[in-house]
């Protein structure tokens, strides 16, 4: 969700035409979004990016531990996401964003995925918040 706000910024401000959810979903596999009420298709498009992060975030749980816990696994996990989508979904799709030159989206959409991977990625306290963790206020000397 987090990812989706900055997404919403690139899109207001001009840097991304259109969202790599909806484009797979307007271009990709249009009967599936024509089946959708047009007054409900922003929506189902943000639940479609959503289920996509779901999915993601899933898969990287899967991740061995060693890695989850590294400070740049998150952000290269994201850098990786957002390139399987550049280089297998897009043209797989016949998107445009395959087909043309577009360095500004291609930033933007690499920003946020790095943001995404921050955000799903284990962060280095995350040790000392567990349950095993001990209570400094309870400790006695």
């Amino acid at each position: 969700m987090a990812m989706s706000g900055m997404r919403q910024v690139a899109v207001g401000v001009g840097m991304i035409e259109h969202t790599p959810p909806e484009a797979i979903l307007r271009e990709g596999v249009p009967t599936l979004l024509r089946q959708v009420p047009e007054h409900r298709r922003t929506a189902a498009i943000e639940l479609a990016h959503w289920s996509y992060g779901a999915a993601a975030g899933a898969a990287f749980g899967l991740l061995p531990g060693r890695l989850r816990g590294r400070r740049m696994t998150g952000p290269i996990y994201g850098v990786l996401a957002w390139g399987l989508f550049e280089l297998a979904v897009a043209p797989s799709l016949d998107l445009a964003h395959a087909r043309r030159t577009r360095p500004r989206e291609r930033l933007a959409l690499l920003v946020d995925h790095v943001f995404f991977g921050l955000i799903v990625g284990e962060p280095p306290e995350a040790e000392i918040s567990g349950p095993e963790a001990k209570d400094p206020e309870r400790e006695t000397d």
